[in-house]
């Protein structure tokens, strides 16, 4: 693609290439096109093939045990983006990062493609991993090729990148999840194989294009760290091997022996990050306080990534159970609902803009735009149990009722999501400005690790009921109208910051 817009020299970062940007946006921005395909296929046929029967070539999970894996599984993705930045930041550099993180997640998918229910699971861990490696490089990389923050093509080659990511997510749902749930499940799986495939075959073309900054090391290991940091990983590995291998030759073993601690982790870990910032004598009072006011946004988001990342779990179980997969004559798979918040977000995301641009000075303070999004993902659930009721009695319903509830979600999401990444630069301590933006990517691990816990406390008759569905709505209307009737308090404690 980048070949086909330009003909500046090789390894110009800066000259203008790629609709007005450096040409190695084009390699970027292909990239995690395709691995955003490869990821977001994968996760469409996830819960449906967990669910499936025996018969119908699945594992015959109880929904309860895939919905919380479906959790557990995208927290972890999350949560391995902390070390994933650790490794472009302190040993390989973000460009030999992303490149290995590719391989790693195209071997995982074809592990899934292999019909061994071991190799999935093995597969499953690859694909972790290795998102975890490139999710915190790859935009790394895109700001490289600016001059710094002030460059005024920067935030247009940002909106340029994400616009990659929700073509690819829009588009794996269409492709992969028809052929995984028409033809093949593993098949399926292979696709999004080929899918990162192709995104690694771009990116290893179009390297030469990118800054020379994403090859190097920022702040490279000593060797005694290095020594140290292999003991740790040694240990750690041993440690779970010794533990999990007791467990599967005393046939203890279950799925829940992962999910429990992978769920507990995934909210320890976050307030063991508050408090080792709240003890650090570097950080002033002044960005104290500041983070003591981040600590709302952050459980106002944990809250909403609870609900919004249930699109592929509890909300695609009832598009299987009890939603009608035909609409004006048109018959389609239910991993085609995954394709409406990519396309919603495509479609909206300038409008939402453009309104606030709009407003001026009259646009919402970022309070209240938490706030909003927090309303918003409880109303999508309210209108989820409206759907659950209707389908009461073994009924499926129009399709138009998750096409309401994603549209709800989205523009939730659009009030929300972008304004938290700001503010989580805005308020961190200058010690900890990396580590905070670190923190924003743990909200989401925080809220899929208590959708998981709530999964597998309430079991499988009350996930997916209309009480499920109504509690959780209810919850998070109450802290958006919580968050709004404190936001003066909040915003004191953010200074400076508006």
């Amino acid at each position: 693609m980048a070949s086909s817009l330009t003909k500046t020299p090789a390894g110009d970062p800066g000259t203008a290439a790629f609709f007005g940007h450096p040409r190695g946006l084009a390699t970027l921005f292909m990239t995690e096109m395709w691995e955003r395909f490869s990821f977001y296929g994968m996760r469409a046929l996830l819960v449906l093939y967990l669910t499936a029967q025996v018969a119908d070539g699945g594992l015959a999970m109880k929904a309860v045990t895939a919905t919380a894996l479906y959790s557990v599984y995208n927290a972890t993705v999350y949560l391995l983006a902390l070390p994933g930045g650790w490794f472009g930041d302190r040993v390989w550099g973000p460009r030999k990062t992303v490149a290995i993180a590719g391989g790693v997640i195209m071997a995982g998918h074809f592990l899934l493609a292999v019909p061994v229910e071991a190799s999935f699971f093995v597969g499953l861990v690859f694909i972790a991993v290795g998102s975890g490696l490139l999710k915190a490089n790859i935009s790394t990389m895109v700001g490289h090729l600016y001059d710094g923050p002030q460059d005024p093509r920067r935030d247009g080659g940002f909106t340029i990148f994400y616009m990659g990511i929700n073509i690819g997510a829009f588009l794996a749902p269409l492709t992969i999840g028809t052929v995984g749930q028409e033809v093949n499940w593993h098949l399926g799986f292979a696709m999004a194989g080929v899918g990162m495939g192709l995104g690694l075959l771009q990116f290893l073309i179009g390297t030469r294009h990118l800054s020379a900054k994403s090859s190097m090391v920022p702040s490279p290991l000593s060797a005694e760290e290095r020594t140290a940091a292999a003991r740790k990983v040694v240990i750690g590995v041993a440690a779970a091997a010794l533990f999990y291998g007791t467990l599967t030759l005393t046939s203890i073993f279950t799925i829940d022996w992962v999910l429990w601690p992978l769920s507990i982790a995934g909210i320890v870990l976050p307030g063991l990050y508050f408090a080792r910032i709240r003890r650090d004598k570097e950080v002033t009072p002044d960005e104290q306080k500041k983070m003591s006011g981040y600590i709302w946004f952050f459980i106002a988001a944990a809250i909403f990534w609870m609900i919004f990342d249930q699109s592929g779990s509890t909300m695609t179980v009832f598009a299987a159970d009890s939603t009608s997969s035909t609409l004006f004559g048109l018959n389609f798979p239910e991993s085609w609902f995954q394709s409406l918040n990519p396309l919603y977000v495509m479609a909206f995301a300038p409008v939402i803009a453009a309104i606030w641009l709009k407003l001026g000075r009259r646009n919402p303070s970022t309070t209240v735009k938490f706030a909003m999004g927090l309303v918003g993902i409880g109303t999508s659930f309210a209108v989820m149990m409206l759907a659950m009721a209707a389908a009461s009695g073994g009924e499926r319903v129009t399709p138009l009722w998750l096409a309401t509830v994603y549209l709800i979600q989205t523009i939730a999401e659009l009030c929300l999501s972008p304004v938290g990444l700001s503010v989580s630069t805005k308020l961190a301590p200058e010690k900890y400005a990396g580590q905070v933006m670190g923190l924003w990517f743990l909200a989401v691990t925080a809220g899929n690790c208590v959708a998981a816990i709530t999964q597998l406390v309430v079991g499988d008759e009350v996930v997916g009921s209309t009480a499920y569905f109504g509690t959780q709505g209810a919850l998070a209307v109450i802290a958006g109208i919580a968050f709004l009737v404190y936001r003066r308090k909040v915003i004191r404690l953010m200074g400076d910051v508006h």
